[in-house]
């Protein structure tokens, strides 16, 4: 059934609060606004300035009339029809759309962090200092970097930064090289980072087993190149086995090998990137550390880098001196400030909390869990589902829906079945190497019978494309919105309630 609109639910003289009487008198001039005494200076003391005539409203607004208990069930059932982890698997390919513990949200509102302002002195800090200096130290132990900055506010900021400094150390040196190289399995906000920064983007190709061609990257590799953008494992889901030759062809140009550590999850406590000859870092904390993903809310995209970069990290540092914890503005060579004050920091203090609460081997058997679980659900999907690339993966793999195409069946009607069936669908269509891509990434956060139950749904839905493709063509059946057309609807949208006559 579908959930009618709050205004739809609106009878007059309702109410939801009740308030006391105004006890302050009202002025004469309903179209005006008294300042009185409002500036520093008292130039407008005891003025009144009118309201211009055309921003005054000439009727009532429509607002709803209902009641509180109204009010709370509306929003109540409306929060029920969201998609989210903590109601349903899901399987979001190179997301890592994982269960937050709900105990780092606790933490992160404590008095002492909500009541914290950005214009505090350094000896009224030094508890919140502690904390990102602290994280700085275990984001570089855990990936083998030697310094990090805090302040990128997602991922793909992170990612500019990277590329700001990439361009900033080339500078330095009295060179300004132009050429990115970028594999054709990575992310799209790899080669928009790269362009922003003015750099063109050269890309490489994959080899038969998915990863990334050597040869191919030593035929483009020169001396106009300033980095490599990697991702490993790669969106195929696959470990890049030759990463060490692949940093040695990069560096033997002096040009830099970034990371894109979307993908951290399953290295975790297994491997790390700084000692695989990765110059550059991001990482994205929803993804890895357990802090919020999506809604709209702040994210974090911490960036590490080695010795030689550390000096155009982004400005301020925090650095120790004599057992206090104070900024470092100092920074000749700073690319700049990229962001108000020193990054989201209610989300910093979530992974921190995270990462205290797990310890270092729980991050192992995080990174090891989100490999069997993979893994496992690629094997129960394997006889069902194409998987063009790899006997095994990390920590998620791609399959391929092409072979219903002659069922006139398309990955998006896999995608919208799934609905029916309580599973948000995976990634679809990307990475555009593999037609018809479902990316799949179970996490190490999901049971076995979850997985199971997954897996199944799968299965069942295509035995249905053989059997009922019409079930798939025409779903979801079962949500409060069916099929839309998605083209229309973010470019047409109908936002707008009219009252019914």
């Amino acid at each position: 059934m579908l959930e009618k609109l709050i205004i739809e639910k609106s009878s007059p003289g309702r109410t939801a609060y009740s308030l006391p009487e105004c006890d302050v008198p009202v002025g004469a001039n309903r179209g005006s606004r008294d300042f009185r005494g409002s500036l520093p200076d008292g130039s407008l003391a005891g003025s009144t300035l009118p309201i211009p005539e055309r921003f005054l409203r000439k009727n009532t607004a429509e607002l709803p009339e209902v009641t509180e208990l109204d009010v709370v069930r509306h929003f109540t059932r409306l929060s029920q029809l969201n998609y989210s982890v903590d109601t349903n698997f899901y399987p979001l390919g190179s997301c890592t759309m994982k269960y937050s513990p709900k105990v780092n949200e606790d933490v992160s509102r404590y008095d002492g962090f909500v009541n914290l302002h950005p214009y505090q002195n350094e000896e009224q800090c030094q508890g919140i200092l502690r904390i990102l200096y602290e994280i700085e130290k275990i984001f570089s132990e855990i990936c083998g970097m030697d310094v990090f900055t805090l302040q990128p506010a997602a991922g793909a900021q992170g990612e500019l930064v990277g590329m700001l400094i990439s361009r900033a150390y080339h500078i330095k040196k009295g060179r300004r090289r132009s050429k990115i190289i970028i594999p054709d399995s990575a992310h799209g906000t790899n080669p928009a980072s790269a362009a922003m920064c003015g750099f063109d983007v050269v890309e490489v190709k994959s080899n038969s087993q998915g990863l990334i061609d050597i040869e191919a990257l030593r035929g483009i590799i020169d001396n106009d190149v300033a980095a490599l953008m990697l991702t490993n494992p790669n969106t195929l889901g696959l470990f890049e086995k030759d990463i060490l030759k692949i940093a040695e062809i990069v560096h033997s140009a002096d040009a830099l090998l970034y990371l894109d550590g979307a993908n951290m999850d399953a290295l975790l406590g297994i491997a790390r990137p700084g000692d695989m000859g990765t110059d550059i870092l991001h990482l994205n904390l929803h993804k890895t550390f357990s802090t919020p993903h999506g809604g709209g809310g702040p994210g974090a995209g911490p960036l590490g880098v080695v010795k030689k970069l550390a000096p155009f990290l982004p400005a301020p540092g925090i650095v120790m001196n004599n057992g206090l914890y104070n900024w470092q503005y100092d920074m000749p060579d700073s690319i700049g400030r990229v962001k108000p004050f020193y990054g989201n920091i209610g989300i910093i203090i979530r992974a921190y909390a995270y990462l205290l609460s797990i310890g270092s081997g729980g991050l192992r058997k995080i990174g090891l869990n989100a490999l069997i679980n993979a893994n496992y659900l690629r094997r129960k999907l394997s006889g069902y589902l194409e998987i063009p690339y790899g006997e095994k993966c990390m920590h998620e793999f791609v399959a391929s829906t092409r072979k219903l195409r002659e069922k006139g069946i398309t990955t998006l009607d896999v995608a919208k079945r799934l609905l029916d069936y309580g599973f948000h669908a995976p990634t679809i269509y990307f990475p555009l190497i593999v037609a018809d891509a479902l990316m799949i990434e179970p996490t190490e956060t999901e049971t076995r019978e979850t997985l199971d139950e997954f897996a199944a749904a799968m299965i069942k839905i295509l035995e249905e494309a053989e059997k009922s493709p019409e079930l798939l063509k025409n779903a979801p059946h079962t949500t409060p919105v069916s099929r839309l057309d998605e083209v229309k609807a973010a470019r047409k949208p109908n936002l707008r309630w009219q009252k019914q006559t």
